[in-house]
């Protein structure tokens, strides 16, 4: 599976721990992340700074469902399900 163009779901309903240039602490679940367009593009696309967690996601159509909605559902599911965020969102 390729990644939808415009989604964006995997820079906004998981945490990332790791530093991302301007978010030095990461970003919590269920936040944007601060480079993503209003288009819901990656603006560090293809950047060495990216995080390596970011550039190693891979769409699967487990994480990602037929669409924008059950991607931010699922990968919001996996965040609370594998206890990667010690908050509760609601996604």
């Amino acid at each position: 599976m390729n990644c939808r163009p415009g989604c964006g779901a995997c820079c906004i309903a998981p945490s990332i721990s790791s530093p991302i240039p301007g978010m030095p602490s990461g970003k919590p679940a269920g936040v944007r992340c601060l480079h993503l367009s209003d288009a819901n593009l990656c603006g560090l696309f293809g950047n060495p700074a990216r995080p390596a967690v970011c550039a190693e996601f891979q769409a699967d159509v487990m994480f990602c469902g037929d669409d924008r909605q059950d991607a931010i559902r699922l990968l919001g599911w996996l965040e609370q399900a594998t206890g990667s965020s010690n908050e509760q969102h609601v996604v």
